[in-house]
């Protein structure tokens, strides 16, 4: 079994190498709709809602996954590579006064229309009441996950170890969500 797990670990980091956009978006929607099915079961849903996994592979795989390529990419360049304590330090400060605000937003936005079904003025109104909350909440966890990150871990894989946190952060999101949903209903 080891050998299997071994063989798909390289094939992993040879596409990874070979397409890495492409291996990015992927590993996010799956980790996306993972991290989805885990927060239906920790929530109560007794029948996976298929529609809403797929929003959430979407919401992955079209936003996650390519804006965390990118902006990976950005902040190398812009630092030139630099893993300094004082350099860390600025991608981390960077990343979650411009990237994690705008995450955060979006998928409360996303959330709230498209998985919800809500009307855009319930979002609107959920997004002012809860937004600095959650946005809060993330700033006492990501700059964790982002100093690693930027410290320790190699380009090619950051994009992929921040969707591996975002898959436990996804759940907390969602059944953040869910209990704010129930306490309205």
């Amino acid at each position: 079994m080891g050998s299997v797990a071994k063989k798909s670990l390289q094939q992993y980091m040879l596409q990874l190498q070979k397409h890495p956009l492409r291996t990015k978006v992927i590993t996010a929607g799956v980790l996306s709709a993972i991290s989805d099915i885990v927060s239906q079961k920790l929530s109560g849903i007794q029948k996976l809602q298929v529609k809403r996994i797929l929003l959430k592979v979407l919401l992955g795989a079209a936003y996650l996954g390519p804006v965390g390529h990118f902006f990976h990419l950005m902040l190398d360049k812009l630092f030139k590579g630099k893993r300094d304590t004082k350099t860390v330090a600025k991608k981390v400060v960077l990343e979650q006064v411009t990237i994690s605000p705008l995450n955060n937003l979006l998928f409360m936005i996303y959330y709230g229309l498209a998985i919800e079904g809500r009307p855009w003025i319930h979002v609107k109104s959920k997004v002012k009441k809860e937004y600095l909350t959650v946005q809060y909440a993330s700033w006492t966890f990501w700059p964790v996950v982002g100093w690693i990150n930027h410290q320790y871990v190699p380009l090619q894989l950051r994009v992929v170890v921040q969707s591996i946190v975002a898959f436990a952060w996804g759940i907390f999101l969602n059944l953040r969500a869910r209990s704010m949903a129930l306490t309205k209903s």
